[in-house]
């Protein structure tokens, strides 16, 4: 596939020279970015000259889109074929965190700066969540600096062609084709100054995408060679051409340095000899000035002096029997996003009482306001043992990596002592329990419980098939899931969620959660699995639909009512609208009340094989037609998802 011809480049010469220009050519070139002239940036895209950049370090599921203002022909007007294009343009990438890469940036043909419900993150700035929601016409070349399990991505360094969908059509590991025909890895997450080629062949259905280091002759043999009919599906009469980006929370600067293109030729060359070089200092071959090696061997002096203060410091600390803060060797290998202790101190008002969002079994969560006016909750966490710390430890490192728009973002953490500090993205809107529970000043309405119920569905179903590990919750509640600022709902507090390989079978452990929410074989298995997540998931529907907590006091009787058994006994009983929230009748249909009713008692299947996947049950919520629930089956214990 990746051997084509190694005449391309004169034959789209040829073909370019033989065909009628467009009515309104478009031709130009960009060796650097000092104003807005001739550009249309969107969302977070800005000019820093002498580059583009498309993304807010500062903002979590940022994204930016820049655009050349004047659309291109598609559609050549004399034969009606797809129009030949050519571009090429030098970009940059360079991760905050090295081991914490963002999604890199995409070469963008679409038929609108604004593709509806685009958002940031993996979501590149341009496909929504579901990709259904996207609008066509639309291709990227995307050129990826981290692996998304859920687009099934096996490489976190990759080039590949989008249409219409997150999920690449075609996709092969970033590099190139030297002179002899041997293919040399290219890193692109590390700053470096990155030459790329593309050329749009519409008369062949055909894209070539080429890459090489910025200052290098263009390879002769295309990285990638994209030929296929279909790619007609996703273009109109007239597209912009340009970039996009996203990130969520971790920092990674995606910057355009020089950009061609032409519809009538071969694109012009870019003049890569005075470009700025945004290289991490220690990967950066280029040679210092006589200034720059006075100024490190300052900075190594003033560094020096400063390690002898805080050696002297600590040596304080240690005299004085204080060694809370002192960073043991185990604690180098976890995520290095670690605040200092009086940075949280002083974000909480000395954790004051009145920053006290809650409380559970393992400390409280206070409210904190960060230096930089950044809201975030903080969670104390306390643990008896230094080998107990050191696995909590372990299993936040790797709940830190999960990145969904759907889940509270993990941003760093504290230890000191025995005790650790966690710090997440804080919630304005509070819990789900507090607007549907305990007569709230304001009850959500149906419309936005549906919301929530779908967005908790996602982050579940990015927890248990869209990401390397599977991750098992275990106290999927009500007041576990947070609301933001848009009523958007997110899955938080992972301190009990386990992790296993995919396919591993998970090993017996002590039984935690919370009562009502409990799968029933726990008593017996003790083994939290994806199908008792799902359980508790089912009594967060039932919850939302019946305004009822999971375990009530049924005063009439005196007894405990159990949320699920009610459910199922008015089932049975033909009854099951009876149990619909009182307090948001008229705002919903009987039949989409009736059909998630029907959905949480299915997920609640007292037997886990019979029980649907999070993979099943998200497309049911996100559905227009609310009503293809699955038919519930208590006794022959098959489930049905066709209506």
């Amino acid at each position: 596939m990746h051997h084509q011809p190694l005449a391309f480049a004169v034959i789209l010469l040829v073909v370019l020279s033989l065909s009628t220009p467009p009515v309104a050519a478009v031709d130009f070139l960009f060796n650097s970015f000092n104003d807005t002239t001739n550009l249309l940036l969107v969302r977070d895209a800005r000019i820093e000259p002498p580059v583009i950049r498309l993304s807010n370090d500062s903002n979590q599921w940022s994204s930016g889109r820049a655009f050349y203002s004047t659309t291109i022909q598609m559609l050549r007007p004399d034969s009606g074929n797809l129009t030949v294009f050519s571009t090429q343009f030098v970009f940059s990438i360079l991760p905050e965190i090295s081991s914490s890469p963002g999604f890199g940036i995409t070469f963008v043909l679409s038929n609108s700066t604004e593709p509806p419900g685009a958002v940031g993150g993996q979501y590149l700035g341009l496909f929504s969540n579901p990709p259904s929601r996207t609008a066509a016409p639309l291709i990227a070349i995307e050129f990826d600096t981290g692996t998304n399990i859920e687009f099934n991505e096996t490489n976190g360094n990759h080039v590949g062609i989008d249409l219409n969908n997150a999920q690449s059509n075609e996709s092969v590991p970033a590099g190139y084709y030297n002179s002899s025909g041997r293919f040399v890895p290219l890193v692109m997450r590390n700053g470096q100054n990155i030459h790329a080629w593309i050329e749009f062949d519409g008369s062949r259905s055909e894209i070539n995408v080429t890459i090489a280091p910025a200052g290098m002759s263009r390879p002769i043999t295309p990285l990638l060679a994209y030929r296929n009919p279909i790619i007609a599906n996703y273009v109109s009469s007239e597209m912009y051409v340009g970039f996009s980006s996203g990130k969520t929370t971790w920092v990674e600067a995606q910057r355009v340095l020089a950009w061609s293109f032409s519809d009538t030729g071969v694109a012009r060359n870019i003049n890569t000899t005075n470009l700025p070089v945004f290289m991490a200092q220690s990967e950066s071959n280029s040679g210092l000035s006589t200034g720059a090696k006075v100024g490190i061997i300052c900075g190594s002096v003033a560094f020096f002096v400063c390690l002898l203060g805080v050696c002297y410091y600590v040596w304080l600390k240690k005299q004085s029997g204080n060694q809370e803060d002192e960073v043991e060797d185990w604690e180098l290998q976890f995520w290095p996003h670690r605040y200092a202790y009086e940075e949280l101190k002083t974000a909480t008002d000395a954790f004051s009482d009145n920053r006290v969002l809650g409380a559970g079994g393992f400390g409280k969560v206070y409210k904190g306001t960060l230096s930089n006016n950044t809201e975030v909750a903080i969670k104390c966490v306390n643990h008896d043992s230094k080998q107990g710390l050191k696995e909590f430890m372990a299993e936040v490192s790797s709940m830190g990596r999960l990145q969904h728009k759907n889940l509270v973002q993990l941003r760093g953490w504290c230890r000191k002592g025995r005790e650790l500090l966690l710090v997440y993205d804080y919630m304005p809107n509070g819990s789900l329990n507090n607007w549907i529970f305990d007569k709230p000043k304001n009850v959500l309405g149906w419309a936005g419980r549906k919301k929530v119920l779908s967005d908790v569905a996602e982050g579940l179903n990015y927890l248990h098939h869209g990401w390397e590990q599977v991750v098992v919750h275990r106290d999927i509640k009500s007041s576990n899931v947070l609301l933001d600022v848009d009523m958007r709902a997110r899955l938080g507090d992972f301190g009990l969620a386990k992790l296993y390989s995919q396919g591993e079978e998970p090993g017996t452990t002590r039984v935690v959660g919370t009562l009502g929410y409990l799968a029933p074989e726990l008593a017996m298995l003790a083994a939290p699995t994806a199908a008792s997540d799902v359980y508790s998931f089912g009594v967060v529907v039932l919850e939302v639909a019946c305004g009822r907590k999971p375990i009530e006091t049924w005063q009439e009787r005196e007894e405990d009512m159990i949320l699920v058994d009610l459910v199922r006994d008015k089932y049975m009983e033909g009854k099951l609208l009876e149990l619909a929230d009182g307090r948001i009748k008229g705002e919903y249909d009987v039949e989409e009340m009736e059909a998630v009713l029907k959905l949480g008692l299915s997920c609640c299947h007292p037997d886990p094989l019979h029980r649907p996947t999070m993979k099943e049950v998200v497309p049911l919520l996100l559905a227009e037609d609310t009503t293809l629930a699955p038919r519930v089956v208590l006794q022959e214990g098959k489930k049905e998802l066709s209506p």
